[in-house]
């Protein structure tokens, strides 16, 4: 994607800004953003994570449907719509951030850092998008995202389609699984990313990266089987409400 060509105004004194993209349209999983876990949409839990962050000063929700919308504000969160041209299957979420960046800077500065959260973790925690968040301020990089340690053999396929090791050279005697390189997969749930290299390179992944591992990861949802796993896994991974104190009787 090339540069933008726009220079906003950025006030590092602002708390971080939340952007959710979520549009209409979603082949794998039908009307995925409004779709339930643990009887609350995705759109909802995305945007009471941010919300309840420490980190997080506002939340804005990128959507060309009215429906996603209504919901975000209803929840706490501005709308941003977003044209139909950046909500089909080819656009990116990299369009959409710019467009919600670029439409937020016409009504006021904008925060030195702003996090891009995916409905698809529909298990994300406030605690983790500030962990995120800190871990970016703390240093140098210019974005961090969260990523899950793993701790496995890892194998892809060479150009004849024979297996070929990617964290561990298989002609040599097999290491112990705790001495392997360590190595993350990308939770795709949280990205803290310092605004202005953002929009002068267009991409998340602007260097340098930093991987922040959490806890308790869990499913993206991508498919109809994802989706019945994740509300499977709801009963045992969202916070329990605590009990109310009941006055004993005498």
């Amino acid at each position: 994607m090339s540069a933008s060509p726009w220079e906003p105004a950025i006030d590092p004194t602002l708390a971080a800004l939340a952007l959710i993209p979520a549009r209409g349209g979603s082949k794998g999983v039908p009307g995925k953003n409004l779709r339930t876990v643990g009887d609350v949409p995705l759109l909802a839990r995305s945007v009471r994570a941010a919300l309840q962050a420490r980190s997080i000063g506002a939340v804005w929700v990128s959507s060309d449907d009215a429906a996603i919308g209504a919901m975000g504000e209803r929840e706490g969160a501005g709308w941003l719509q977003r044209p139909a041209e950046l909500a089909g299957d080819t656009a990116s979420s990299e369009q959409a951030l710019l467009h919600g960046l670029q439409t937020l800077a016409g009504r006021a500065p904008l925060p030195a850092v702003f996090v891009f959260l995916q409905c698809t973790s529909p298990f994300t925690r406030p605690e983790q998008i500030d962990a995120v968040v800190q871990a970016l301020q703390a240093g140098d990089a210019a974005m961090a995202f969260s990523v899950t340690p793993w701790h496995g053999f890892l194998w892809g396929r060479d150009g004849e389609g024979h297996g070929v090791g990617v964290n561990h050279d298989p002609s040599r005697p097999r290491p112990r699984r705790q001495d392997l390189p360590p190595t993350y997969l990308e939770t795709g749930a949280i990205y803290a990313i310092r605004t202005q290299p953002f929009i002068e390179h267009g991409t998340r992944f602007v260097a340098p990266t930093l991987p922040v591992p959490i806890e308790a990861p869990a499913p993206e949802i991508d498919t109809a089987a994802d989706l019945a796993l994740c509300r499977q896994l709801a009963p045992l991974l969202d916070p329990r409400e605590p009990a109310s104190a009941v006055e004993p009787t005498l």
